[in-house]
């Protein structure tokens, strides 16, 4: 089974934190859409298989019209095989979210929402730039499941300069007090050229402090755990049964392919990325030109693209896999190489998964890259 990504990307504010790729000017919605309706077509042999998943993200997908929506699933299903029970994701935030628009998803097709609430604290979203109120952020999840959805998920960000950890725990207990059954929850990072990393640069707002975020991280994983949520992968939680599929298919190395611009795709031996510029991908497409870059994976990178997915996953990475995939002498060397975290409590072997453990998770990028392997190392 295989997933489409369908960026848009157009946003009413610009998030501080935020580096995506979009832009606070709608007027070239209209010959987006025609532009992406173009290059579903183009891309039509991508994939072969079953589409399991399709996810519309951004930017700010809610901000589409009925109409475009409904066109963009229409031509989708023209162009692919798409199952009849696919997961069908929609990114929105809260101040988009009306009675009539939650319907209006629910006939276009939409079958999951992605709510990005971020915090139910008004100053916090203040700090953040968001559009919506904290109010808003909880009448929202009402005027969904009016509509009929079940299958919600909301983002929150912890760690950020004025979050409390008190503030914290009262975020996660609202979650959990409206009923929502998975959950997204990302350290609060500052990315190079975001106005974040202005204002941290000119002394305007406090840095990151990454005691406060692995403490936030800690009260997460006990809090949820308690609640009957699976920690299945390091920012996603969730009720047995309420896993993304779309998500989880990437983190299992699944193909997927990516519609718009700066949209990755992924194929198994190669991956391409659209051109982040809205006006040169539109001129592009309307000529019948993706506009895009393109690089195809050694053995070594494929391994590595394994070790860094799966390790974020609560099945970790399996050795089996890796010594019938790329020999048994690399999958022992990744096995030593894991030995002082596995002393170090940071990791678990449950033979033949190499997992991470609560503590590990918070270091998983720094563990992944002392695992990756060499082509030197592949070759020998």
């Amino acid at each position: 089974m295989s997933g489409i990504y369908i960026h848009i990307p157009f946003c009413k504010n610009a998030c501080h934190y935020c580096d995506f790729h979009f832009s606070t000017s709608l007027q070239k919605m209209p010959d987006m859409i025609q532009a992406i309706e173009k290059e579903i077509k183009i891309q039509q042999t991508y994939l072969s298989d079953t589409i399991d998943t399709l996810y519309f993200g951004g930017g700010t997908p809610s901000l589409l019209q009925k109409q475009d929506l409904k066109k963009l699933i229409t031509v989708l299903k023209e162009n692919f095989q798409i199952a009849d029970t696919a997961e069908i994701t929609l990114e929105s935030n809260p101040d988009d979210i009306t009675q009539q628009k939650s319907d209006e998803w629910r006939e276009a097709g939409i079958n999951r929402l992605s709510i990005g609430i971020q915090s139910f604290f008004e100053a916090d979203l203040l700090w953040m730039n968001r559009a919506h109120t904290a109010e808003q952020a909880k009448n929202c999840i009402e005027w969904v499941r009016g509509s009929g959805f079940e299958n919600i998920t909301i983002d929150l960000i912890y760690g950020s300069p004025g979050l409390t950890d008190e503030m914290w725990k009262q975020n996660i207990e609202t979650a959990l007090s409206l009923g929502i059954p998975h959950l997204s929850c990302y350290a609060l990072t500052v990315e190079p050229k975001t106005a974040l990393a202005k204002m941290i640069a000119a002394k305007k707002t406090d840095a990151v402090d990454p005691e406060k975020q692995a403490r936030h991280f800690t009260i997460l994983t006990t809090t949820l755990e308690q609640a009957g949520f699976e920690h299945y992968e390091i920012s996603n939680f969730a009720k047995p049964g309420f896993r993304s599929r779309h998500n989880s298919a990437y983190w299992q190395g699944a193909h997927y392919l990516g519609l718009g611009p700066s949209a990755h795709s992924f194929n198994g031996v190669s991956r391409q990325w659209n051109i982040a510029n809205n006006t040169l991908y539109i001129q592009s497409l309307l000529q019948g030109i993706i506009p895009f870059e393109k690089e195809t994976l050694t053995k070594t990178q494929q391994l590595n693209e394994y070790i860094m997915t799966g390790l974020r996953t609560m099945e970790g990475i399996s050795i089996d896999r890796i010594a019938n995939q790329w020999g048994q002498i690399i999958a022992d060397n990744i096995l030593h190489n894991a030995t002082q975290y596995l002393e170090q409590g940071h990791m678990v072997y449950r033979n033949p998964f190499l997992q991470l453990t609560i503590s590990g998770k918070f270091l998983a990028d720094g563990i992944a890259a002392d695992l990756f392997v060499t082509d030197q190392e592949n070759k020998s």
